[in-house]
């Protein structure tokens, strides 16, 4: 194996910008070698289910991406039932979003693209069910003052205010946030990339 071909097999490519992806791989002891932004067409399609729509577009970020290395991608939707949640742009749209997840059940789904120096790629989807208790208008006008809400797939961030209105939380927690660690790891191995 060429030394190029050596670097190339332990370097790790974030395909995203997010922040709490970031943190995420870094409490598992990973940190990026690069970190490029995928520029890709989120549009929702007619009739797309949450777990296709969520499949296509952590493919299409992982494919967005060319450059050598382990090539990590991940996309994370909000669904009531096969309603899926805007990523909330505007203080409407978060009011919306709340008013319809509070007091009931709704799906996170998150899916991870892997695509090895080789090309072998690898992916999973993984759901958690969240439910909110009923929150009063007063607890959705003082968590949109919190502006937590803003780019939140659901209009909302688990790991912020939003933990005190969670009465239930079925799955993967870090998923909910961005990255579920233990299925990422898995594929990490999986593929041969070299975890500490």
């Amino acid at each position: 194996m060429s030394e190029a071909a050596g670097a190339a097999r332990g370097r790790l490519v974030l395909a995203s910008a997010s922040p709490r992806r970031l943190a995420l791989l870094a409490q598992i002891g990973l940190t990026p070698d690069e970190i490029i932004a995928p520029d890709i067409d989120e549009s929702w399609e007619r009739l797309e289910n949450p777990r296709l729509y969520v499949q296509r577009m952590a493919r299409g970020k992982n494919a967005a991406v060319s450059t050598e290395g382990f090539v990590l991608a991940a996309d994370t939707v909000v669904a009531v039932g096969q309603r899926i949640q805007p990523k909330t742009e505007t203080e409407a749209e978060a009011r919306a979003c709340l008013e319809l997840l509070s007091g009931r059940r709704h799906r996170v789904l998150t899916c991870v693209v892997l695509r090895a120096p080789d090309g072998r790629l690898a992916e999973r989807v993984c759901e958690t069910a969240v439910i909110f208790h009923r929150m009063s208008p007063g607890q959705i006008r003082a968590y949109l003052a919190t502006g937590e809400w803003q780019g939140k797939a659901g209009g909302y961030a688990v790991q912020g205010h939003a933990a005190a209105h969670i009465r239930q939380l079925c799955g993967s927690y870090s998923s909910v946030v961005g990255l579920p660690l233990f299925e990422t790891a898995q594929l990490l191995r999986g593929l041969g990339y070299p975890l500490p």
